[in-house]
């Protein structure tokens, strides 16, 4: 009987588990990652491949599918630098060791925000219907873009929105200005090289979001291999992992527009963070990870004495 791509995917998945790689860029188990190579070596998009898996797998296919998993447990590198491409639902954008894989549960956020979001309850409780309800978000930043990518789901979210990206490191802006290119946004994304808030004086938006780096001094020290590929830069933030959520905190008042709100990823930091800003009224929503990675706070909130009395810079 002819081997179908499940079998290889399954052989493939026993190798990365004998040799101990560390997923969480993407996939979080080797059948997942292995699935991914098995996509890239059929030519297939990572959605189309589970139509695929009952189907014979050609020999060119498998022994690029080998030769892949070879080159994963070798290098230690992600799968997402080894194809350059990382996935956020269906979208896909181009990835190398210049910026981080994107994984941020933001953008589940963003796709279930829609048009409205932060007004909808409210006319909805005074009996407006939904589709009178006006869409409020016309202008974005994405703080800490990266590779762009939650810039451009925003952008392709809120299609009249202008978006500003910003990101202090010259070698992820060219990374994100690849795929803004990709996705033909190169007129309503506007990359901007920025140490958090510091030259975007005076511009002012509707919704921020932001994935800064989160991850804490001793959790640095104990990153797997795969984790060592990503850029430093993009994920240290402090003896606590709080040193880039304090500025943003301090900060983002002065860049949200009356009504705005704020959405940033914490990693599991959340306990730190709620000791640290105790009178903060945080909102939780859920994502696939559950409710402890992304908070969201309104402008109003971010009035809290507490916030204005800490440090602004990193």
């Amino acid at each position: 009987m002819a081997r179908t791509v499940a079998d290889a995917v399954r052989d493939s998945a026993a190798r990365l588990d004998a040799a101990g790689v560390s997923f969480g860029h993407g996939t979080v188990d080797s059948t997942q990652e292995s699935m991914w190579l098995a996509a890239h070596a059929l030519g297939l998009d990572w959605p189309a491949l589970s139509a695929a898996l009952g189907k014979p797998i050609p020999m060119k296919a498998e022994k690029a599918l080998a030769a892949l998993v070879a080159k994963r447990i070798a290098t230690r590198k992600p799968a997402a630098y080894l194809l350059n491409e990382a996935w956020l639902g269906t979208h896909r954008f181009y990835v190398d060791e210049r910026v981080i894989v994107p994984r941020s549960f933001i953008f589940e956020l963003i796709e279930e925000m829609g048009s409205g979001t932060f007004s909808e309850r409210s006319q909805r409780r005074r009996g407006a219907r939904p589709e009178n309800v006006p869409d409020p978000i016309s202008s974005i930043l994405d703080l800490c873009t990266g590779s762009g990518c939650l810039a451009i789901l925003a952008a392709l979210r809120w299609p009249k929105a202008r978006v500003d990206a910003a990101d202090i490191s010259p070698q992820a802006l060219e990374v994100a200005r690849r795929n803004v290119d990709d996705y033909g946004l190169g007129e309503r994304v506007r990359l901007v090289r920025s140490d958090m808030f510091a030259a975007l004086a005076g511009r002012t938006y509707d919704l921020i979001v932001s994935n800064p780096p989160y991850v804490n001094a001793a959790s640095m020290k104990k990153l797997p291999e795969e984790y060592r590929r990503e850029p430093a830069l993009a994920l240290a933030s402090g003896a606590d992992g709080l040193d880039h959520a304090r500025v943003i905190l301090a900060e983002a008042r002065d860049h949200l527009n009356p009504g705005g709100r704020l959405v940033v990823e914490i990693g599991h930091n959340r306990k730190a963070l709620e000791r640290t800003f105790p009178s903060l009224p945080f909102e939780w929503p859920k994502t696939s990870g559950g409710r402890n990675f992304v908070f969201t706070l309104s402008r109003e909130a971010l009035a809290a004495p507490e916030v204005q009395q800490t440090e602004r810079r990193p």
